[in-house]
């Protein structure tokens, strides 16, 4: 088996960076397209709620493929399909065509990650497994804020370059992904049946079938998350359309800045984040952190002038990435046993539902007022504050009864 030590496991992650990286190209220069294609002000957010709903619907087909065709052969597949529907993208001039290149390109990007994650799994041995699965997340997060960067500046010269560019290496990133890969397959594809298929890759299932291991801290938690994640996605979605609608940003501005962020949350990451997992104060520090994600997005609401809107944002983002790896923690502090697999099924599938309704209801609010989608995240992380300081003191409660 590789590790990150190897070669392979190390030509790997290059090239997964890279991938990530194409893959944000286009969102720093999606506002600009939108606004040149004379297309309604929703489409940001419906645009990519169409994405992640197919993402979402698609992810476990990917994921039992894996077992019969190897994590390689579906990156290739994936990688190639998800550069087709970015062509599809760039081509597209209507809100029907924009929203079905989305969605295409939104049922294979679900293979793709799956696979990243399978392939680290099946090809790490035990000593490293857990450090090449922080590399995996370290990679895709930096990567993407790379890409903005990239895709940004790219977007400069011509925004419809960004997408030309992203297709042609998500195309030679499949194909590399295919070469330097292992194969990882487990099953025999002679006994792949269409009814397995159709019967394991309910995307709802994760949540039918983990139902037995539920417990009051456990909802709670989900429901922290699934709040926390309906906010970010909204906020996130608009902060994008709302700097160039309203500051007439450029798509450089638009990458410099969320480069910036990805740096600023990297280093919130590897000190606040650290320090408080290794005083184990989790559940007590999530209450903080919520909150002040909560009282940030306030600041974004009434804040009107450049500058103090950027740094308010900047708090927001930094905190909310803070607290991700906490949440992280505690899913599986709680989800030990035999039902870690499903519990971790439904809790991925939770940031999906997130990822969907946000989007959709920040581009569909937007409309209306360009600060309502700011106002629905405050709502959405004030209750993800209100769940947090009901699951600390339960969790108190439960300590001081053993």
């Amino acid at each position: 088996m590789n590790h990150s030590g190897n070669p392979h496991m190390t030509l790997f992650f290059a090239v997964m960076f890279v991938f990530n990286m194409a893959a944000s190209f286009v969102h720093p220069v999606t506002p600009t397209i939108i606004q040149t294609l004379h297309l309604s002000d929703y489409m940001f957010g419906v645009a990519m709620a169409a994405m992640m709903t197919a993402n979402f619907l698609f992810s476990p087909f990917w994921g039992k493929l894996n077992d019969y065709i190897s994590s390689r052969r579906t990156m290739l597949i994936c990688g190639i399909g998800y550069a087709i529907g970015q062509v599809f993208f760039g081509v597209a001039r209507t809100e029907l065509q924009f929203v079905l290149a989305r969605m295409f390109a939104g049922v294979f990007v679900g293979g793709a990650y799956v696979s990243f994650l399978t392939y680290v799994v099946n090809c790490s041995d035990v000593n490293v497994r857990g450090r090449n699965m922080a590399i995996n997340a370290t990679v895709q997060s930096v990567a993407s804020s790379f890409g903005y960067f990239v895709g940004g500046m790219i977007g400069e010269f011509n925004v419809f370059l960004s997408v030309w560019v992203q297709a042609a290496t998500l195309a030679v990133t499949a194909v590399c992904f295919f070469l330097i890969m292992a194969d990882d397959s487990t099953e025999d594809i002679c006994q792949l049946k269409g009814s397995v298929l159709a019967k394991e890759c309910n995307p709802f299932a994760a949540f039918w079938n983990c139902r037995r291991f539920m417990t009051q801290l456990m909802v709670l938690l989900f429901l922290v998350y699934g709040f926390c994640n309906l906010g970010y996605m909204a906020f996130e979605q608009c902060f994008n359309y709302y700097i160039r609608d309203q500051f007439g940003f450029t798509s450089g501005y638009n990458g410099v800045i969320k480069a910036g962020l990805g740096v600023i949350s990297l280093i919130a990451n590897s000190t606040i984040c650290m320090q408080i997992l290794r005083k184990n104060q989790v559940s007590r520090s999530m209450v903080k952190i919520m909150t002040i994600c909560s009282l940030s997005t306030v600041g974004v609401i009434l804040l009107d002038r450049i500058i103090p809107f950027v740094l308010v944002n900047v708090l927001f983002f930094a905190f909310y990435f803070i607290s991700l790896p906490l949440l992280q923690n505690m899913i599986a502090e709680l989800g030990r046993g035999d039902g870690s697999n499903l519990i971790m099924g439904a809790f991925n599938s939770t940031k999906s539902f997130g990822s969907i309704f946000g989007s959709l209801f920040a581009g569909l609010i937007y409309s209306i007022n360009a600060k309502l989608p700011f106002v629905f995240g405050f709502v959405a992380f004030a209750l993800a504050t209100l769940m947090s300081l009901i699951y600390w003191r339960l969790e108190q409660k439960q300590k001081a009864r053993t």
